[in-house]
This record gives C-alpha cells, sequence and structure tokens, in this order.
C-alpha cells in the first residue's frame, strides 16, 4: 500500500510513517519541517504540490495541522488557513486521485466549553453525543474542517473518516498552573484515567480507520486511552476523584505513595472511547493501569514508540 502521511516530521505523522513502514508499506510524506520521512517539502496551501504528493496513493493520513499551543503565536488567519484550507485541498486531491480512504486527525478540542461542567455538576462524560463548543480558533478550525470533510464523503464519494484525538504529546502541560503542580510524568499518568492517549495506539487507531472508512463512515470518532471510569461515577469524580480511583484501580495508592505523586483531586470531564472500539474494532493497548504498571518498573508512561520519537516542541520555525 501507498499512504500519503501529511505533517509527517510531527509526532502522530511520525509515528504513522514508523508503523506503515515497518509494515513494507510505501510512504510519502508531506511537511514544511526537516525529517526523514519527508519526501515532498512545502507548504500545505500548494495545490500543485498536494496534486504530486497525491500520484499512486491509496489511503492519505491527514494529521498536519495548527495545534493549541500555536493560539498565543500565531494569527487566527493561519489556522484558517492550515486547518480549513488546507484540509479542503488535500479533500480535493484525494478525490481526483481516486484514494480508498481519507483520514483527518481531529481533536478533542472542538468540544471545548460543553467539557467544563458548572460548579457543582458533575463531571462530563465526553463522547460523540456531546455537542461541540469550540472555544477557540484551533477547535473551531478543526470543527469546520470536519464538515468539509463530511461535504467531500457525500459530494464526491470519497472515504472520508474523523479521528477525534485526545492528548498524546509528551511536552509540557501548555497550562503554567497545571504544569507547575505535577511532576511531567505524574501529569500524564493521571491524564490516562480521563484524557490521554499514547502514541502507539493513536496511530494504530488510525491504521485501522483507513481499512474500516468505507463501512464504519464519517465518525467522528473520540480515540483515546480506555478509561476505568463509568458514567456512574460522574458526580463522586467531581467530588473526590482519588476515592473513586481506589475504588476502581485499587493498587493506585501505593504506587503513588511510593513515588510521592499525586492523584487530582477532582476530575470535570472523561473522555471515551466505546464507539471507536466497537465501530472500528480498535484495541487500545495502553491505559492507566498498564501505564501504572511501567512506572512501578521504573520506566516513563509511554510506549517504547513514543520514547522513540521523543519530543518535538510545537515552535520549530
Amino acid at each position: 500500500m501507498r499512504a500519503l502521511v501529511t505533517g509527517v516530521a510531527g509526532h502522530l505523522g511520525e509515528a504513522l510513517a514508523r508503523l506503515l513502514t515497518a509494515r513494507g508499506d510505501e510512504v510519502t510524506g508531506l511537511d514544511r519541517l526537516a525529517s526523514p520521512f519527508v519526501t515532498h517539502h512545502g507548504d500545505l496551501l500548494d495545490e500543485d504540490l498536494a496534486a504530486r504528493a497525491m500520484v499512486g496513493a491509496e489511503v492519505v493520513f491527514h494529521a498536519a495541522t495548527l495545534h493549541k499551543p500555536h493560539v498565543a503565536t500565531h494569527p487566527k488567519q493561519a489556522f484558517i488557513d492550515v486547518n480549513l484550507t488546507g484540509t479542503r485541498i488535500l479533500l480535493d486531491a484525494a478525490a481526483r486521485a481516486g484514494v480508498r480512504a481519507f483520514v483527518f486527525t481531529s481533536t478533542t478540542s472542538v468540544f471545548g466549553e460543553a467539557m467544563n461542567p458548572t460548579p457543582g455538576a458533575p463531571a462530563v462524560w465526553v463522547d460523540e453525543a456531546l455537542t461541540p463548543r469550540p472555544r477557540n480558533i484551533y477547535g473551531a478550525t478543526k470543527f469546520a474542517a470536519e464538515h468539509v470533510c463530511g461535504l467531500a464523503r457525500r459530494e464526491t464519494g470519497l472515504n472520508a473518516i474523523i479521528l477525534r484525538t485526545s492528548r498524546f504529546f509528551p511536552e509540557e502541560d501548555d497550562d503554567p498552573a497545571t504544569a507547575a503542580a505535577y511532576e511531567p510524568d505524574n501529569l500524564k499518568l493521571n491524564e490516562f484515567l480521563n484524557r490521554r492517549a499514547d502514541i502507539e495506539d493513536m496511530a494504530q487507531a488510525h491504521l485501522i480507520a483507513a481499512e474500516r472508512a468505507a463501512e464504519a463512515g464519517l465518525g467522528p470518532f473520540v480515540i483515546t486511552a480506555t478509561t476505568p471510569f463509568e458514567r456512574g461515577d460522574l458526580a463522586a469524580l467531581a467530588e473526590d476523584a482519588p476515592a473513586v480511583l481506589a475504588r476502581r484501580t485499587p493498587e493506585y495508592a501505593s504506587a503513588y505513595a511510593r513515588l510521592g505523586w499525586r492523584m487530582f483531586p477532582s476530575i470535570g470531564r472523561v473522555y471515551a472511547n466505546d464507539a471507536a472500539r466497537t465501530a472500528l474494532g480498535w484495541a487500545p493497548r495502553h491505559d492507566f493501569r498498564s501505564m501504572l504498571a511501567r512506572v512501578a518498573s521504573g520506566r516513563p508512561p509511554a510506549s517504547d514508540l513514543a520514547l522513540a520519537i521523543g519530543a518535538k516542541g510545537y515552535h520549530r520555525e
């Protein structure tokens, strides 16, 4: 199979290129930045470049994007250009080339303000039934690009499929207060309970989505680690998250005590991946329990693939 991966110099793009290459597929990589996997270097808005990169492609993984950390450094128009217009250009090129699947990497940030419970309310269950309310230009342009993917699927028959990814980056949290309150690995392990996944599982979800795009439909599908929590835990999570976790994963308390780590006192949102596991047949390997075991054995809460890719940062230009 020949796959086009946009944003191939980024975390997810590199993960996809590594997995595709390892299984013997041919990878065409498009990015503005340097990377061993880049074959087409240039701007996502270059329609001629998009057409050249698309030649012979059977599947497109569109991971290139401006991210949430860029909101502080880039104008709103840049998000419109890259996240929306760039996606439209690729969809048009993919439809003309007759590719069999177009996997669009979206984000749980499209939910925005809908994920914030009102004071005294239970935590929010974040799945495909939650109505998005983007809070910034990043979420707004990714949500708009989802709709453009839907138009392409309806108008051209292109098998576009949308994956709303949770956190998977290794960089320090972009909220200074949160980053200062917890050690980085402590924070990341906590997040595997409700809003994080390992990049290996993220990439595998994309590969499976490409194979199932025709029958699974447009989606969108929330892609995140499997939470140990249930809907019935939401009220208690907002009040006393450590107590709920002690019931669901009793072994956590002694492990955290040995490490000197802390659990969040409360949790306001829980991402759920049930639809992706059912419709796509995706079976993520990494979750809070598996990462807790890695940490207990002296390793960081990240897969070997995540460690091999490392941290890239968001402002390399």
